[in-house]
């Protein structure tokens, strides 16, 4: 089998796909960070490709770090100040070759997600 990461984006405030919001993959190793790439979401609130498709795939933790006050203020979102939610960083770790499906559902005060498929 073979392993792979995606991931999407919905607005649950606007009952949308979160288009144009910019995440950043990182891979955690030790105290060690390392950005591998960034991306931003298309029409449907997901990436065009694989974030991290199997040629690349490596067992081990990451982030996805979800830049969400950009994306509010693109909205039209009032902001106060600090912004509540301005950046969503999600660790974790992928222990086998699979399907990793990461999704972010967002507000401007709230967020979930979860292990999808």
């Amino acid at each position: 089998m073979a392993g792979y990461l995606t991931t999407h984006v919905l607005d649950t405030a606007r009952g949308c796909p979160a288009a144009g919001l910019e995440i950043e993959l990182f891979r955690i190793d030790g105290e060690t960070r390392t950005k591998l790439k960034s991306v931003v979401t298309n029409d449907d609130g997901r990436t065009d490709t694989q974030i991290l498709p199997e040629s690349e795939f490596e067992l081990g933790e990451y982030e996805l770090v979800f830049n969400c006050g950009a994306y509010f203020d693109a909205c039209g979102v009032p902001a106060e100040e600090p912004r509540f939610l301005n950046v969503v960083p999600l660790r974790f770790g992928m222990s086998e070759k699979a399907h990793y499906h990461v999704p972010l559902l967002v507000s401007p005060f709230s967020y979930s997600t979860y292990r999808g498929s």
